[in-house]
């Protein structure tokens, strides 16, 4: 479930991901007997690390943007996958950890034994494309521009430096979905893609609120008042971490904090010496993970993952609020360590 969630996640907000997987998660606790509430909390931390530190997920797309990394996505996709894969492992082993200890209410239905599935599912292969494709566009369009330019300036270049864009990368996976489809009829076209576009909204609203909320922060010189307050106590790279984590614990919406953070954090990068390319990556990735730190009552995610795992909200604090206090911590000493080898 860690696994999955990590994977999923890179490409769909957490929230949406983890409704779409629980009914596998329900699963798995019905075939295996393991503890629901280690099924959920590893499946949640998973979504939520990738969720957090890969690119094409808006939060940090918007983040490495504000560092000035439009062009440096791959690098930042690069050091994202590896953070969040430590991550994901700091959040099965505390699920594998507390699981045990709690039981919840949510009602797990076996399947039958002679239970055949009645449509054909799509293939792995048809299946990955959609979440690497853009993945790999993004990656390679970072490559293309770089100053040696190794792809020249023909119709490679010019076709990796469109399709590289996030938006671009995006619609595209967004067009592989449809050889997912089963058939192509009113249900699927009017009804599928009405729906994605009802899910879809509210992050779009969420992902542009947050930017607009960066950039009135970032008019009203903050950056500059808080540089000029902390300047004394060096605290360089774990700055990003601090003032993220106090954003994301205030106002719950992990993307509000990275967008606002790396706003705040972009004019103090020389400041806090991280005004190198490894440097404004690893910003990006401090930012990160103070906005895992932490998601209780006022995160939506908060509300998923209990509401769809039968926890009551006392549970979900012990769970999965402790869950990514220890994912937050753990990761910031993780790209600490990253910074002490890159930076």
């Amino acid at each position: 479930m860690s696994i999955i969630g990590y994977i999923v996640s890179i490409p769909v907000f957490c929230d949406s991901a983890f409704i779409i997987l629980s009914s596998v998660k329900k699963s798995l606790v019905a075939k295996t007997g393991k503890s629901s509430v280690t099924l959920s909390i590893a499946l949640a931390t998973g979504l939520y690390a990738s969720h957090t530190f890969v690119p094409p997920t808006p939060g940090p797309i918007a983040a490495a943007g504000n560092l000035g990394l439009e062009n440096q996505l791959g690098l930042v996709i690069i050091f994202g996958l590896v953070v969040a894969a430590f991550a994901m492992f700091t959040g099965y082993l505390w699920a594998s950890y507390i699981g045990g200890k709690f039981t919840t209410s949510e009602i797990i239905q076996e399947e039958p034994k002679n239970f055949e599935l009645k449509i054909k599912l799509p293939s792995a292969t048809k299946s990955l494309l959609p979440i690497l494709v853009p993945i790999v566009l993004i990656a390679v369009r970072s490559i293309a521009t770089y100053p040696s330019q190794p792809f020249g300036e023909g119709f490679l270049f010019a076709f990796f430096s469109f399709a590289g864009q996030p938006v671009n990368a995006l619609l595209i996976g967004f067009l592989l979905t449809f050889f997912l489809f089963p058939k192509f009829n009113k249900e699927t076209l009017t009804g599928w893609i009405g729906d994605g576009i009802s899910a879809a909204a509210p992050i779009l609203l969420i992902t542009g609120a947050g930017g607009a909320f960066g950039t009135i922060l970032k008019e009203t010189q903050i950056g500059d008042i808080l540089g000029n307050l902390l300047a004394g106590y060096q605290l360089g790279i774990f700055l990003p971490f601090i003032i993220a984590a106090a954003f994301k614990s205030a106002q719950g919406s992990t993307t509000v904090a990275l967008v606002a953070t790396s706003a705040i954090v972009a004019p103090l990068l020389s400041t806090i010496g991280l005004d190198s390319l490894n440097g404004k990556v690893l910003a990006v990735m401090a930012i990160g993970a103070g906005s895992m730190t932490i998601s209780h009552v006022n995160d939506s995610f908060f509300w998923v993952v209990t509401q769809f795992s039968g926890m009551d909200v006392k549970t979900g604090y012990k769970t999965h609020t402790m869950a990514t206090l220890i994912q937050g911590v753990s990761s910031m000493v993780f790209i600490y360590v990253l910074m002490l080898i890159f930076v």
